[in-house]
């Protein structure tokens, strides 16, 4: 059993109340391993992701120890960014929103929540097809700009300051030339990236997608791993450089000395998202668009020999051994799963959305500055 906050259909049937946000996407059915919301408890994390093109979903648990879903509709859920506590941004078709964590310690909402994250600004950034988000040391957003081919930053006076450009690009051109799409942080420093080739001309990543994938140090434009198949989601973690190779199927890590991929997990879908909780990794599967830049890899090849079904949802693998240790399964009409990220403390997180009843009446304020005695004796406003 699941206990859900949305007015979407899971295992049961959820009714949409009156003012409630509406829900895109309807009878989406979530499907979870025995031991997964004992995993979520265990390790006192919950999980956040997107599916484009319109939801965004927190996965926790409940008083009970049952899995808790909360969903809400954002447009094109990309990159996710979190300080792991109580902020999180969240990359869109054409924004950036910073949302907050508004509860305090050891508080819940009525609905027994422990972590109410409210929208408290946006970047408007159009369409620049943003993938990978960061947060860097001074909590200022850092993105991968994959329509322009550049690390960028947020402006108040542009769409975007580009920050970083492969050195084989002629500059932040519009058009996808290598499809750079992929940021791993590190110490709140941008440091490493991933490219699906080392390509000029506008699309022309397009021909390499089964082997001409590679990872660069953007500090040094030092190519540290050659050879993959589209991919994504390089991470920085236990000193290592892990990566979704999509193409494949495949989670593992770069042999920096041999420059190549070392795998060790396959998934049967288009891995990429990528986060760790302890000794474990949660990746991101996609299910093939058939006809599109997703077929004719090797990942076809694999599910094939191996007469597996693609799956979209959550693995979560240890990565000591390699081995599945749980997941979590979306079935019905969507397809795509970009990234995930893990909420460190978090039992059971909601998030307010842009369209329904709650962004107009739930009201914070800051009281930390008292307001001066003699403004509290003027006249008030009529």
């Amino acid at each position: 059993m699941m206990s859900t906050d949305s007015g979407a259909t899971f295992l049961e049937e959820s009714a949409t109340t009156p003012g409630e946000e509406p829900s895109v996407n309807d009878n989406l059915e979530l499907l979870a391993s025995e031991g997964f919301a004992d995993w979520l408890n265990q390790e006192n994390v919950s999980l956040a992701f997107g599916t484009p093109p319109s939801k965004f979903w927190m996965v926790g648990v409940d008083d009970e120890g049952e899995l808790s879903i909360f969903d809400r509709v954002l447009d094109k859920v990309m990159g996710l960014a979190t300080d792991g506590h109580d902020r999180l941004s969240v990359a869109t078709r054409y924004e950036i929103w910073h949302f907050e964590n508004m509860l305090k310690a050891g508080t819940t909402t009525d609905s027994g929540h422990d972590r109410l994250f409210v929208p408290r600004s946006q970047s408007i950034v159009g369409n620049v097809n943003i993938h990978d988000l960061g947060i860097d040391k001074d909590g200022k957003d850092i993105w991968v700009n994959t329509r322009f081919g550049c690390l960028a930053s947020s402006s108040d006076h542009a769409s975007f300051i580009p920050r970083w450009i492969p050195p084989f690009l002629d500059g932040a051109l519009q058009g996808d030339r290598c499809h750079l799409n992929g940021l791993a942080m590190v110490d709140g420093e941008p440091r490493y990236v991933t490219c699906v080739g080392q390509t000029n001309e506008v699309d022309s990543w397009r021909d390499g997608r089964r082997d001409q994938g590679i990872v660069i140090d953007i500090r040094t434009n030092q190519i540290l791993g050659r050879g993959m198949s589209m991919p994504h989601s390089p991470r920085f973690y236990r000193d290592k450089i892990w990566v979704a190779n999509a193409g494949t199927g495949e989670l593992g890590y770069i042999d920096t000395e041999q420059e190549r991929f070392e795998p060790i997990f396959f998934g049967p879908g288009f891995l990429r998202g990528l986060c760790f909780v302890g000794d474990y990794a949660v990746v991101g599967s996609s299910k093939p668009r058939r006809g599109d830049l997703y077929s004719g890899l090797p990942l076809d090849e694999k599910l094939e020999e191996s007469g597996m079904d693609a799956h979209l949802g959550l693995f979560v693998v240890n990565i000591t051994t390699g081995e599945l240790a749980h997941w979590l399964l979306v079935e019905g009409n969507v397809r795509e799963l970009f990234d995930v990220c893990a909420l460190n403390g978090a039992k059971r997180p909601a998030i307010i959305g842009l369209l329904g009843s709650e962004i107009a009446t739930e009201l914070w304020f800051d009281d930390s500055l008292p307001i001066p005695q003699e403004r509290r004796e003027a006249v008030p406003f009529q």
